[in-house]
């Protein structure tokens, strides 16, 4: 793997985290909104939004870099929509990363051949 892919699932996985954690705030403002008086939803969907759509760049940018399979990248998005599924995200792409780092070691320590 590339410095370039590297940084572009870096990017997508810094991102899902804080972009699963405002769409939960924003669920938790709408029930407060309709249960209270507090209204911090157009607050919280601009944050939302704004996460949202840097996923989204991330999310295409990685899928250019990767080569994602359509599958892997479908996965990807539709993690994205749903309300924790960013940290389910997060989580696969951490592995993902630390595996493609163990087999850039090995490549260049000769333990398996390049491919």
């Amino acid at each position: 793997m590339d410095l370039k892919t590297a940084s572009a699932l870096r990017r997508l996985r810094l991102v899902s985290a804080p972009e699963a954690v405002s769409f939960l705030l924003l669920l938790v403002c709408s029930v407060l909104k309709r249960t209270t008086d507090f209204n911090a939803v157009p607050v919280m969907g601009y944050v939302h939004a704004f996460l949202f759509v840097l996923y989204g760049i991330f999310w295409a940018d990685a899928w250019y870099r990767a080569k994602w399979p359509l599958r892997t990248a479908a996965l990807y998005f539709v993690l994205s929509v749903l309300p924790a599924g960013g940290f389910f995200a997060e989580r696969r792409l951490r592995r993902e990363s630390e595996d493609a780092v163990i087999a850039s070691r090995a490549r260049r320590e000769g333990v398996v051949e390049a491919s």
